[in-house]
């Protein structure tokens, strides 16, 4: 996965798995960089149910445990889902690195140019939310 010209691996960053029955529903991984979280990915295997927003509580958690300040994502200007998601969920658009895409597909070519709709893939969208002093939610 590529994000703001950062390569991730997913499978080797910390993360939570949601299980239904023994069965993964959902995932979201992470990174800490001083006080600020990252959420690097998350999914969840049927959307409306509450997995997701599930998943960013354990991860803020998680992040106020170890003192950040800050948890943040980046996603892109065609996931219009994604977007309102997490605006839902409080957290507020920060950035908007217009045709940053152009620069992740030199490090990944096999993203799309456009998405399952046609709209063209190209801004990523810095998107954060604030976390207060103390722990858990």
């Amino acid at each position: 996965m590529v994000g703001h010209g950062v390569v991730y691996r997913p499978h080797l960053l910390p993360g939570f798995v949601v299980t239904d029955a023994g069965d993964p529903v959902g995932l979201l991984t992470y990174t800490i960089d001083g006080a600020a979280c990252e959420i690097v990915t998350i999914d969840a295997v049927i959307e409306g149910n509450g997995i997701g927003s599930l998943l960013i509580g354990s991860v803020q958690d998680v992040a106020r445990a170890a003192g950040c300040s800050r948890l943040w994502l980046v996603t892109t200007n065609d996931n219009v889902r994604a977007l309102g998601f997490y605006r839902a969920r409080g957290f507020d658009v920060v950035t908007v690195r217009e045709g940053a895409i152009a620069a992740s597909r030199t490090l990944k070519p096999s993203i799309p140019l456009v998405n399952e709709a046609g709209v063209p893939i190209q801004d990523e969208i810095e998107m954060e939310r604030r976390l207060p002093p103390g722990r858990g939610r």
